[in-house]
C-alpha cells in the first residue's frame, strides 16, 4: 500500500469517524423530536378529535384543525432532516468502503507478494542454511531477528486483512440498513402527506365557512381576548398585592421597617426562600409539565389568527388541553400563595416557589388551601370541562415577582416541537 494512499486513508478516517459521531447523535436527537411529534398529534386526536360535537363552533373546529396541521407539518419536516442525514450516512459509507476495499487490495497484494517471496526463499535456502552461511556470531544474530522481524510483519499484515474485511462487512451491513431505515422514513412521509391533504382540504371548507361572516367570528376572538385581558388584569393585580403583604408579614416578624419600604413588584426573601427560589431557576427547562398528559393548543406571546390576520391573539401564558377529570400538578416545591375565584375561569390556584409563582388557571374541585405547602407533582385540584365543546384546557402561567415569563421555556421539552 502507498504511502499517498495510507495518508488518504488516516485523514478521511478521523473525518468521517467524527462526522458519524455527530450523525448519530443528530439522528437520535431528530428521532426524539420525531417520536414526540408522533405522541402530540396521538395526543391532538385524543383530546381534540375523539368527541366530535355538533355544539363546537366553527372557530373551535379551525382551531382544533390547526393544531393538528402544525404538528403533521412539524412531523413532515423532522422527518424529512432525518432522511436527509440517512442519506448523507449512506453517502459516508460509501466513501468509507471504496477507501476500506481500496486499501484492502493493496493489502491483499503486498502479502501474496510477500508470501511467493518467502516460498521461494524456502525452496532455496533453508532457514537453517540461512543462518549458518552467516560470517559471525553478530550476523547470524541479526539474521535470526530479521527472520523473526519478517514473521511477525507477516502476520500482522494477516490479522490486518482479516480486521478489515470484517469493518468492511460491517459498513456494508450498516449500508443496507440505513436504506432500509431511510425506506420507511420516506413511506412514513407519504403517509403523512397523504394525511395532511385530507387535512388541509377539511380545513380550506371551514376557512370558507370562516370567511363568510369574517367580521362576526373576529369580534368573537376580540370578545374572548377581553375578558382574557380583565383576567389577566385581575391575577397581576392579586399577584402585586401578595407580593406587598408578603413583604409586610416579613418586616414586622423581623420589627423592621426596611422590608416595607421595598417595591411591592418584588419579593424580599428570607433565607430559605432565596434557596427554593434559586433551586427553581437551576430547573429551568426541567420542570414537569402542569398535566399528567396534554398538548399546548395555545402558546405563549402574541400571534396573528391564522385565517384571520387582521385579529392578534395575545396569551399570558400557554394553554393546555388534556383529559376530562384530569388533574393540574404542581410544577415545583412550594407554598399555595392564594386561591382565587375568576370570573369566567373558575379558580386559580397560586403557588410561591421563592420570587417565583406558578398559576394554575380553570380549576374545580380545588384540594388544596391557602398556606399548604405543596410538593412537585402534586395534584392540586380538576381542571374544568367545558360542556359545549368537551374541551378540557388548564391555563398555566409562571411569573418572576411580579413579571410574567414564558412557561414554554421552563417546561421540560415544551417548546421541542415549535
Amino acid at each position: 500500500m502507498t504511502n499517498f494512499y495510507k495518508y488518504i486513508f488516516l485523514f478521511l478516517s478521523i473525518f468521517y469517524f467524527n462526522s458519524g459521531i455527530a450523525q448519530v447523535n443528530k439522528q437520535k436527537e431528530l428521532e426524539e423530536k420525531r417520536q414526540a411529534i408522533l405522541n402530540e398529534i396521538k395526543q391532538i386526536n385524543t383530546l381534540l378529535f375523539a368527541t366530535q360535537k355538533e355544539e363546537k363552533s366553527v372557530l373551535t373546529q379551525v382551531e382544533n384543525l390547526n393544531s393538528k396541521i402544525s404538528a403533521r407539518q412539524n412531523l413532515i419536516r423532522v422527518t424529512n432532516q432525518q432522511a436527509n442525514y440517512l442519506s448523507r450516512e449512506v453517502n459516508n459509507n460509501h466513501a468509507k468502503i471504496n477507501l476500506l476495499e481500496t486499501e484492502l487490495k493493496d493489502l491483499k497484494e503486498d502479502y501474496a507478494s510477500m508470501v511467493l517471496k518467502s516460498y521461494k526463499s524456502k525452496s532455496q535456502h533453508s532457514r537453517i542454511m540461512f543462518l549458518l552461511s552467516s560470517e559471525n556470531f553478530l550476523q547470524a544474530y541479526k539474521r535470526l531477528q530479521y527472520m523473526k522481524q519478517y514473521a511477525k510483519y507477516r502476520k500482522l499484515q494477516g490479522e490486518s486483512i482479516q480486521k478489515k474485511s470484517i469493518v468492511l462487512e460491517k459498513l456494508n451491513q450498516g449500508l443496507i440498513e440505513d436504506k432500509k431505515k431511510k425506506q420507511v422514513l420516506i413511506d412514513d412521509n407519504k403517509l403523512a402527506k397523504t394525511k395532511l391533504s385530507k387535512e388541509l382540504e377539511d380545513q380550506s371548507q371551514l376557512v370558507s365557512d370562516l370567511k363568510k361572516d369574517e367580521n362576526k367570528f373576529a369580534r368573537q376572538i376580540q370578545k374572548k381576548q377581553k375578558e382574557a385581558t380583565k383576567i389577566d388584569e385581575e391575577i397581576e393585580k392579586l399577584i402585586r398585592d401578595a407580593i406587598a403583604a408578603y413583604n409586610l408579614k416579613k418586616s414586622k416578624e423581623e420589627l423592621t421597617t426596611t422590608i416595607a419600604k421595598k417595591p411591592s413588584k418584588t419579593f424580599v426573601l428570607t433565607a430559605e426562600a432565596k434557596v427554593l427560589g434559586a433551586d427553581f431557576t437551576n430547573n429551568k427547562g426541567k420542570l414537569p409539565w402542569p398535566v399528567k398528559n396534554g398538548v399546548v393548543v395555545k402558546r405563549f406571546g402574541s400571534t396573528r389568527h391564522p385565517q384571520l390576520p387582521n385579529v392578534t391573539i395575545y396569551c399570558s401564558g400557554v394553554e393546555i388541553a388534556t383529559g376530562n377529570n384530569s388533574k393540574a400538578r404542581a410544577v415545583f416545591n412550594g407554598e399555595v400563595m392564594e386561591i382565587q375565584k375568576i370570573k369566567g375561569a373558575n379558580n386559580a390556584i397560586y403557588i410561591q416557589h421563592g420570587n417565583y409563582i406558578t398559576v394554575y388557571q380553570n380549576m374545580v374541585n380545588v384540594l388544596v388551601k391557602k398556606g399548604d405547602r405543596v410538593t412537585t407533582k402534586q395534584n392540586l385540584g380538576t381542571i374544568y370541562t367545558k360542556s359545549n365543546s368537551g374541551k378540557t384546557i388548564l391555563k398555566f402561567l409562571i411569573y418572576k415577582n411580579a413579571t410574567k415569563m414564558n412557561p414554554e421555556t421552563w417546561i421540560y421539552k415544551m417548546q421541542s416541537n415549535i
